[in-house]
């Protein structure tokens, strides 16, 4: 057991740091985003806020906590910066290949007929998830903009909601796309510098961003054809992982997809909706959809 001791030897850093500091942190992590900070993170939490103390002039956490308990664009600031960004285009390749074969090829035809499809990317990052499903769906439906065919992407940090409504990437960044979807969707813009590339119009269309609190009010009813929510349960307690798994199982359309991240499992009652079908790729029970 960690003692309050222990954590009062993060002290002898840069910022005052003490017992009671990490516990108000912890306990509004958990009030407004629902992550949990055992006391063996307390160190991690140091690390991650001290940049946060230096950026505002700020010298002790005391003053700090002060500020979160005040200022909600700094509270958001605080949770981005305890939780980890970490994305990429075509992030676990297996899940867009599943999606491609499993979910949007069989629903093609009856999508040109007028079938509505909706998948959503339920941390959305700064936007590779979502555009790596909307290049996934146009790899099938090329003419996906013109139907029913609409991806929502949330994210509780609205800095990097911003960065993905631009749409706008450094060219390594476009080095896990096929080379074939990124010369058709990707162009050059020179004025935001040599590697810059934005992506076409055509297919952040088909993304609608949004701010999105998981642990609040879920403003829409679904049904999804598919979930992407991948390494974010992790910061949850099990409670709240299986209450979230739950949430997300019952949004889905029968034979509907979720996809988690590579070191999360589906616990608790969301077992008895869905099945696995795949690596950390699980379907919900039901009929094939007509």
């Amino acid at each position: 057991m960690t003692t309050s001791a222990q954590i009062g030897a993060i002290a002898t850093g840069e910022f005052a740091f003490t017992d009671a500091n990490f516990r108000e942190i912890a306990r509004i992590a958990k009030d407004e985003a629902g992550i949990d900070l055992p006391h063996s993170k307390a160190t991690l939490v140091y690390s991650r806020l001290a940049k946060r103390l230096r950026a505002l002039g700020i010298t002790t956490f005391a003053d700090y906590c002060e500020t979160i308990r005040e200022d909600d664009e700094e509270r958001n600031s605080m949770i981005a910066a305890l939780t980890t960004n970490v994305t990429r285009f075509f992030r676990e390749p297996h899940h867009f290949e599943h999606l491609r074969n499993e979910i949007i090829q069989p629903l093609a035809e009856s999508a040109r007929r007028g079938k509505r499809i909706r998948l959503w990317s339920a941390a959305c990052s700064t936007g590779q998830e979502p555009y790596s499903m909307a290049l996934t769906v146009l790899s099938v439906i090329p003419e996906a903009a013109s139907l029913d065919i609409r991806i929502l992407a949330t994210d509780l940090n609205p800095h990097v909601v911003a960065r993905g409504k631009e749409g706008c990437y450094q060219k390594e960044e476009l080095k896990d796309i096929p080379s074939n979807l990124r010369s058709k969707w990707f162009v050059p813009v020179p004025s935001k510098g040599a590697s810059a590339m934005q992506i076409a119009d055509s297919v952040r269309s088909l993304v609608s961003f949004r701010e999105l609190n998981l642990m609040g009010t879920w403003p829409f009813n679904g049904p999804f054809d598919a979930i992407f929510c991948r390494n974010v349960v992790i910061y949850f307690d099990r409670e709240t992982q299986s209450t979230i798994w739950t949430r997300l199982a019952r949004l889905l359309r029968d034979d509907g997809a979720l996809y988690i991240g590579h070191s999360e499992r589906v616990a608790g009652a969301a077992n008895a909706l869905l099945s696995t079908d795949g690596i950390t790729s699980y379907r919900k029970k039901g009929g094939k959809p007509s």
